[in-house]
């Protein structure tokens, strides 16, 4: 490595450090004496990252490499990397929060995702592996109009990879606010710096190392914590469940959100619903929806499959789906044991008053299996679950930006703007102006999603992969009447009706809506505390300190909901419509996949039958070919 390099990556490093090593400015779920402690954890992983960084970055010397490490990564390895792309904020962060707050609705997000690799093993990644160089574009641009679909294949990577990256950033300036205290804002600057030393300086190699590191400490981190769960019930699923439902924080749980409606149920019959559908999706249609979405939106991810340009052949990209898919499916496992030893262990009501959506249960697991807030066995478990929870929005957002970066760079400037004809050192040039560009970006967008769970924007991000990418990958694999006229009808429409389905849906925010939920909760506040109050009052006549801890959270909970209640009131006193002037959602499902992949679908067959092309039906029996068998499979790269 040259020593300008050294000096630049060293420069990239202490922009970021003084940002993690920031004074406390809000309330934190880490106590001011284990602060250093937690920094010390959080410093170890990123110097471990940075180092691989360092050295990555003496293997960048061409476009290849920034791009793809020049197909140099064996199947194992890029299966610990795909896990570690894919497995994200939303994965560790989101589900585990869904699933101790809604229980059995918030895994569906786990079956989603897992099921979903066995489309990809099945039908994409080794004909992808097979015509493909660097991009989804290139995957389109094979049979079809180069220029025509480089343009709108760019497009929809950039709209994924947007999607998917705010939630990220969300995650990353919710963990390190909540935990350290530093403010939301420069959290989300620190993560972007971090992910731009990444890529910026090791491309690909880079990215795929720090992925591997991820997965490897997360896999860990999880199965460490579930054992310190699931051990005291003698490691029986049947008992661990039992206790879930028997459990008096479930219980409660489960009556905040029914309502009225669990006015007639047993404490053994709200217990049991927890583990039954309905208390999130309500609609069996909006589960059908998200499993299309996440199923079909998993073989459309641009970062995902990138990776499978990083294999030398096919049979490695095949060996890395199966090793992906064997880390993958045994960590959602694993979540179920997280979100639901949350809720036993921490309480749904102390996860939500530290973060609204959920997203530090996971983090709050750890510190309460290692003793609680004072103790330093758990502030440290808590700390390196952080940390690792950290290292994985980190890394994710790499993938992200090097996929929107890539389609930025090499599929708009070089394949649409130079013709093909630009210099190795022209095309390493755009790419990282591409990356600063899009990082800028994405730290904005971060700044501008505060708020929000990362579960729900991951899936926005799969309703468009899934009705736009996937439609036009899959025809043009595997349909001789495919050709440029549907790919662009695909991705336009696929793409529009996704989003403008989801700014039509309940994932909005209607004021009306918001202000009658929130006089709810005032309405009744009086009696809700009254009963508190008298809960707290008989366990302090009984001595019982557990349930005195317990009530008294309990009116600390219901007093920041009151207080947000009317904060909500007095937000939206003068507006009763959404953005684009909706009283209540005109889609009634949070997730349009049910609708979005047929139409996209629709789009890209009818686009075809009406366009005539004569290059993709001349290109047809080289791609069948070459995708079913990987003959000549290096004239893929030369084109």
């Amino acid at each position: 490595m040259s020593m300008p390099r050294n000096k630049m990556l060293l420069a990239a490093a202490a922009l970021v450090l003084p940002f993690i090593a920031q004074p406390a400015f809000a309330q934190t779920a880490v106590s001011d004496k284990y602060r250093i402690l937690t920094f010390a954890v959080f410093g170890a992983i990123i110097a471990l990252t940075m180092y691989v960084t360092k050295v990555a970055a003496g293997r960048v010397k061409s476009a290849a490499d920034f791009y793809t490490a020049s197909g140099g990564v064996s199947g194992l390895q890029n299966g610990w990397a795909i896990a570690g792309d894919y497995l994200s904020a939303a994965s560790f962060l989101g589900i585990a929060g869904l699933i101790s707050i809604w229980g059995y609705d918030g895994f569906m997000y786990s079956v989603g995702w897992l099921v979903a690799y066995i489309s990809v093993l099945l039908v994409i990644a080794e004909p992808c592996r097979n015509i493909g160089k660097y991009t989804l574009s290139d995957i389109l641009a094979y049979r079809n109009d180069p220029r025509k679909t480089r343009i709108v294949g760019a497009l929809s990577v950039i709209t994924v990879s947007t999607f998917y990256l705010v939630a990220q950033m969300v995650g990353g300036g919710v963990l390190v606010k909540t935990l350290i205290g530093i403010d939301y804002e420069i959290s989300v600057i620190a993560v972007g710096l971090l992910m731009l030393t990444y890529v910026l300086f090791g491309g690909m190699v880079a990215t795929t190392w720090v992925q591997i590191i991820k997965a490897v400490l997360l896999v860990t981190a999880s199965i460490v914590l579930v054992l310190f769960v699931w051990a005291p019930y003698g490691f029986s699923l049947s008992t661990f469940l039992n206790a879930v439902v028997s459990d008096p924080k479930t219980q409660a749980r489960v009556a905040q959100i029914l309502g009225d409606a669990a006015r007639n149920m047993t404490p053994q019959e709200l217990g049991q619903r927890f583990l039954e559908p309905g208390l999130l999706f309500k609609d069996p249609w909006d589960q059908i929806s998200l499993g299309v979405a996440l199923v079909f939106g998993t073989a459309g991810l641009p970062h995902i499959l990138m990776r499978f340009f990083t294999v030398p052949t096919a049979q490695e990209a095949r060996k890395s789906v199966i090793w992906a898919m064997g880390i993958i499916g045994g960590f959602y496992v694993l979540t179920i044991f997280l979100g639901m030893g949350a809720t036993i262990r921490v309480g749904p009501d102390v996860i939500r008053s530290v973060d609204p959506g959920g997203n530090l249960a996971a983090p709050l697991l750890a510190q309460h299996l290692g003793g609680g807030q004072d103790s330093f066995l758990g502030n440290f478990m808590l700390a390196f679950v952080a940390a690792v929870a950290f290292a994985t929005i980190v890394a994710v957002v790499a993938g992200l930006v090097l996929a929107a970066a890539s389609a930025m760079a090499h599929d708009i400037y070089v394949g649409v703007v130079r013709g093909e004809h630009a210099t190795p050192d022209e095309q390493i040039r755009a790419a990282r102006i591409a990356t600063v560009v899009f990082g800028t970006i994405a730290i904005g967008l971060g700044i501008a999603a505060k708020g929000q769970n990362v579960a729900h924007l991951v899936a926005l991000a799969f309703a468009v992969a899934s009705s736009a990418n996937f439609p036009c990958v899959l025809l043009t694999l595997y349909w001789k009447r495919c050709n440029t006229g549907g790919i662009v009808a695909g991705m336009v429409v696929g793409t529009l009706t996704s989003i403008v389905l989801v700014l039509v849906s309940p994932n909005m925010t209607y004021p009306r809506l918001v202000k009658a939920a929130a006089q709810k909760v005032i309405d009744g506040d009086a009696a809700k505390v009254e009963r508190l109050r008298a809960d707290r009052a008989a366990a302090e006549a009984g001595s019982d300190m557990k349930a005195i801890a317990a009530a008294t959270r309990a009116l600390v909970v219901q007093e920041k909901a009151v207080a947000k209640a009317r904060d909500d009131i007095a937000k939206f006193q003068n507006q009763d419509t959404s953005i684009f002037g909706l009283r209540e959602p005109l889609f009634k499902l949070k997730n349009p996949g049910i609708i979005s992949v047929p139409v996209g679908f629709l789009a890209v067959i009818i686009g075809s039958l009406l366009y005539r092309d004569r290059r993709a039906e001349d290109m047809w029996d080289e791609l069948y070919v070459r995708q079913n068998t990987g003959i000549l499979s290096a004239k893929a790269v030369a084109h």
